[in-house]
C-alpha cells in the first residue's frame, strides 16, 4: 500500500462531513435509487471476479480461489440479489393497531435511513463482511464509510478503487489506514457502527462509540463448539466438521473452535477426521486449495497455543507431516485441560481440541458454563435430541448436522450474544438494524382525546376510567 493512498485521522472528518451533509440534502432514497446503487455494487463485483480473487491471494500469501469465490463472492452476490427483491416490502410502513380508547385515529412505523453508518473490516473475510454489511446499509439507504483493515493492504486497495468507479466519496467511502485511524474512525459520531473482530478490540471500539451515544453492532467470536452425538455416523460428522474447520485455515469467526465427543467415541472420532481431512487435502505443499495464516505474527500467535498446550500436557496430532511458508498443517489436540490457551481463546486457525464427554447432558453444561458462543454446532439425527440442544443452549446462531452455512442463509439473522457480540444483520434483520423504525400516530380533525381534558372530575372521564382501566 503506498503512502500517498492512506488515510491520515484528520482526513475522516472531512469525509465525514461531507456524507453527512449529502445525507441531510437527500435523508430519504427512493426504491429506485437503492435499487441503483444495489446493481452497480452486484456488476462491479461480477466483473471484477479474477482481481478481486488475486488481491485477496496476495494478501494472505496464499488463499484458495474457489474459497474466495464461495465464502466471498457468491454470498456478496446473493445478498445483493435477495435485498434487491425483498427491499419495496422491507421499505413499505407498516400499519399498526390503535386501541378504542384513542379512537378515531391510525398509527403506523415508517423506516427511515439512519445517516451516516460506520463498517470496521477484519482481515479475514475482507470482501464479504465488507460487502456484507454495505448491503443492509444501502438498502436501508445510508451514506456508508468503511475502514479496511491494514492487514489486508491490496484487498483494501482495490475495493476503494471498485467502489470509487461507482459510488462518489460522500455516498460510500473507503478507508485506509493503521491502528490509529482505526480508532479515530470508531471515535466517530456516527448514526450507527458495526465491528467485526476479536472481542477484545470490540471493547475498545464500543468504548469509543459510547462517547458520542453511537449504537453499535458487534460481531465477535469466542470458542464455538461442536457435538457429536452418541449416534450419528462418526464420517458423516468428520467431514462435515472438517469442510467447517479447514476453510480458511480455520481462519473463520464460526469455524468449530473445539470438538466434544462422547468418551467411547473418541479414537473413532479421530480417525474419521483424520481420513477427512486428507481425502479433502491430500497434501499441503504447492496445494492451491488449502489457505495460508494471514501474516507471521498470526502464525506466531497459533504456534504459542501449540506450544503452551504441549506443555501443560496435550498430545498434540499434525494431520500432515510437511508444511510450506504460512500453510499451518491441521492438528488434532488430546488431553487438553481449560487451563490451556488453546481452550481459554478463540484459535482462529487449523487447530482443534477434542473435548471427551459422558452424556449429552455433560456435553450441555460444559458449553453453559462457557461464554455464550458465536455458533454452535450438533451433529446427531434424534430429533428429540435436537430440540434438547436448541432449547438448554444460547448461542449467536446455530446449524444442526452442518457447519458454516447458516452465515449464508439471507433470510437468517447473523449476529452473537454477549461476549460474541450484539446485535445482527444480514437480509431483512440488516436492513432493520440500519434503519430508524420510527412510530407515527395519526390523527385528522375530530379529537375524541378532548373528552379526557382537564379540568378532571366529570361524569365522562368516570365513565372512561369506569370502561378502560380495569
Amino acid at each position: 500500500m503506498s503512502a500517498d493512498t492512506l488515510h491520515a485521522p484528520a482526513d475522516l472528518e472531512v469525509l465525514f462531513a461531507g456524507q453527512r451533509s449529502a445525507f441531510a440534502a437527500a435523508p430519504m432514497p427512493s426504491e429506485e435509487d437503492r435499487v441503483r446503487w444495489l446493481d452497480a455494487l452486484r456488476d462491479v463485483l461480477v466483473s471484477n471476479q479474477p482481481a478481486l480473487i488475486e488481491a485477496i491471494a496476495a494478501d494472505f500469501g496464499q488463499r484458495s480461489a474457489d474459497e474466495t469465490l464461495l465464502a466471498e463472492i457468491m454470498p456478496s452476490l446473493h445478498g445483493i440479489r435477495y435485498a434487491c427483491r425483498h427491499l419495496r416490502r422491507w421499505m413499505k410502513p407498516s400499519r399498526r393497531r390503535v386501541g378504542l380508547a384513542f379512537q378515531p385515529a391510525s398509527a403506523r412505523v415508517i423506516y427511515q435511513p439512519l445517516g451516516v453508518v460506520g463498517i470496521i473490516v477484519p482481515w479475514n473475510y475482507p470482501l464479504y463482511l465488507a460487502i456484507g454489511p454495505l448491503i443492509g446499509a444501502l438498502a436501508a439507504g445510508n451514506r456508508v464509510m468503511l475502514k479496511m483493515s491494514e492487514s489486508t493492504p491490496a484487498t483494501g486497495q482495490l475495493l476503494k478503487a471498485l467502489l470509487t468507479q461507482i459510488f462518489p466519496e460522500n455516498q460510500v467511502a473507503v478507508v485506509l489506514g493503521d491502528v490509529e485511524v482505526g480508532q479515530a474512525f470508531a471515535r466517530l459520531p456516527f448514526d450507527h457502527l458495526l465491528f467485526t473482530g476479536s472481542t477484545l478490540i470490540g471493547r475498545e471500539v464500543m468504548r469509543a462509540a459510547a462517547e458520542n451515544l453511537t449504537p453499535v453492532t458487534l460481531e465477535l467470536g469466542g470458542k464455538s463448539p461442536a457435538i457429536v452425538s452418541a449416534s450419528v455416523p462418526l464420517a458423516d460428522a468428520a467431514e462435515r466438521i472438517a469442510f467447517g474447520k479447514c476453510m480458511n485455515a480455520g481462519q473463520t469467526c464460526v469455524a468449530p473452535d473445539y470438538v466434544l465427543v462422547p468418551r467411547e467415541r473418541v479414537e473413532g472420532f479421530v480417525a474419521a477426521y483424520r481420513e477427512a481431512v486428507q481425502r479433502l487435502y491430500p497434501s499441503l505443499a504447492d496445494n492451491p486449495d488449502y489457505t495460508a495464516i494471514i501474516n507471521a505474527r498470526q502464525q506466531a500467535r497459533l504456534q504459542d497455543y501449540l506450544d503452551d498446550a504441549r506443555g501443560k500436557g496435550a498430545h498434540v496430532m499434525p494431520l500432515f507431516a510437511e508444511a510450506q511458508q504460512r500453510r499451518m498443517p491441521h492438528c488434532l489436540l488430546l488431553n487438553t485441560s481449560d487451563d490451556m490457551r488453546v481452550m481459554q481463546e478463540e484459535i482462529f486457525g487449523p487447530l482443534l481440541p477434542i473435548v471427551p464427554y459422558g452424556d449429552l447432558d455433560e456435553a450441555l453444561a460444559y458449553i453453559n458454563t462457557r461464554p455464550r458462543p458465536l455458533a454452535l454446532y450438533y451433529f446427531g439425527y434424534d430429533r428429540n435430541e435436537q430440540q434438547h440442544v436448541l432449547q438448554t443452549t444460547h448461542s449467536g446462531g446455530v446449524c444442526l448436522n452442518d457447519t458454516l452455512l447458516h452465515v449464508a442463509q439471507d433470510d437468517l439473522p447473523f449476529g452473537g450474544i454477549g461476549p460474541s457480540g450484539m446485535g445482527h444483520y444480514h437480509g431483512h434483520e440488516g436492513f432493520l438494524t440500519f434503519s430508524k423504525a420510527k412510530g407515527v400516530f395519526i390523527k385528522q380533525r375530530f379529537n375524541a382525546a378532548r373528552l379526557i381534558y382537564p379540568p378532571y372530575g366529570k361524569w365522562w372521564q368516570k365513565l372512561i376510567y369506569a370502561l378502560f382501566i380495569r
